[in-house]
């Protein structure tokens, strides 16, 4: 076994953190309080081909993988959360349209997205079915030669500024099998009918844009039917399992920019006469924090690894995505204390840390669900 990245990816990983070191400082702090979305962020990082990773080559997409994704995911939220998400989860959604979308469909969208030239969004959990998607009620109904969709769609990134959403809706509500109700259409935001409420408020990742979608009577014809009809639960599925590595490689930079933080002010701030590094209590923080990050970081990475080989492990994500969003609350919440009243002001990066972390438990399936998929797991193997 080898623990080292290859050589393009280690260029990756530096080039991801120089540029969010870079440029991300000049929006964090206004994105926040603002809640607003950077565009001229965004035009820069897709100038700097970091969009739409895993988008294929010949769709113009840079055609890289998981693991490389989670690393640039890890490098840019190590500078600020809430811009990494609002950058990489510009073509959230696309990763379903290039598995099993037609080849019009992928020629229609995924080079624009992998330009930065449109946006997309994933439009999958409502009001009441967020952990559990099969109870998805948003409906389509046939009418000739046409879709007509008719619901809402809740907690909705991207929504407000996205030019497609990859809708999951309910076009067999009497099959016996929940799980073989649903399919998945390509919106496009501008059809009549379309629509979409911005959420404010939100305790962190405000940079990035959650919305209320509400469809009404939106026609769609038929070639946008993405995949097989009654497939959309498991594609949604598979999506998860790689998008949860995201979630996961969110919480472990996180966790590594609140590290960063404590390890600089510890040496900066004095007490009794000496750097506050230089107290044992202190240093256990810095330890915790660093042997959890790494453990983190590992589970990550091998989960990222495997779904590149083919082989994605449900199992593998959740463990990377429960373990990593609370190592990166627990390490935000224990740099807040390093920095001590510094910590609490609004002023300091670290308060956005500590709020952006939170998020990493909930989205994409909150760690109670996660807890659950993994000792389902065990127990069918000890069944078996």
């Amino acid at each position: 076994m080898e623990f080292k990245l290859s050589p393009e990816q280690q260029q990756i990983k530096k080039a991801a953190y120089q540029l969010a070191k870079q440029e991300f400082p000049k929006y964090a702090h206004a994105s926040d309080q603002d809640e607003a979305w950077p565009r001229e962020l965004f035009e820069t990082v897709a100038g700097q081909n970091f969009i739409g990773i895993t988008i294929p080559e010949e769709y113009g997409g840079p055609g890289l993988g998981n693991l490389e994704n989670a690393l640039i995911m890890e490098q840019f939220s190590r500078v600020d959360g809430g811009l990494a998400v609002a950058m990489n989860a510009t073509t959230f959604g696309s990763e379903m349209l290039h598995r099993v979308g037609t080849e019009e469909q992928k020629e229609a969208w995924l080079a624009k997205l992998a330009s930065g030239e449109a946006i997309s969004g994933a439009a999958i959990s409502e009001a009441n079915a967020g952990s559990d998607v099969a109870s998805a009620s948003l409906q389509a109904t046939k009418d000739g030669d046409e879709w007509v969709l008719d619901g809402q769609k809740y907690w909705i990134t991207n929504a407000t500024i996205a030019d497609v959403l990859v809708v999951l809706a309910q076009t067999d509500p009497d099959e016996d099998n929940r799980h073989a109700r649903h399919s998945i259409f390509l919106v496009e935001t501008d059809r009549e009918g379309v629509s979409s409420n911005k959420i404010e408020g939100k305790l962190g990742i405000r940079a990035s844009p959650t919305a209320e979608v509400v469809l009404e009577d939106v026609r769609v014809p038929e070639e946008n039917l993405v995949g097989e009809r009654g497939k959309g639960f498991p594609y949604v599925m598979r999506f998860f399992n790689e998008t949860r590595i995201m979630v996961a490689a969110q919480g472990v930079g996180i966790a590594q920019g609140a590290l960063d933080l404590s390890l600089e002010y510890a040496q900066k701030r004095e007490q009794f006469g000496q750097p506050i590094a230089n107290f044992q209590a202190i240093q256990f923080k810095l330890a915790e924090m660093a042997t959890r990050i790494e453990a983190s970081r590992l589970m990550t990475q091998k989960a990222a690894w495997l779904a590149d080989q083919g082989n994605a492990q449900p199992q593998a994500s959740s463990k990377a995505k429960w373990f990593s969003g609370e190592t990166a609350v627990w390490c935000a919440d224990e740099a807040v204390q390093v920095h001590g009243g510094s910590g609490y002001v609004a002023e300091m990066d670290v308060e956005r840390f500590y709020r952006d972390a939170k998020i990493t438990e909930i989205y994409e399936g909150t760690k109670e669900i996660h807890k659950l998929i993994i000792a389902r797991h065990l127990l069918g193997q000890i069944r078996g």
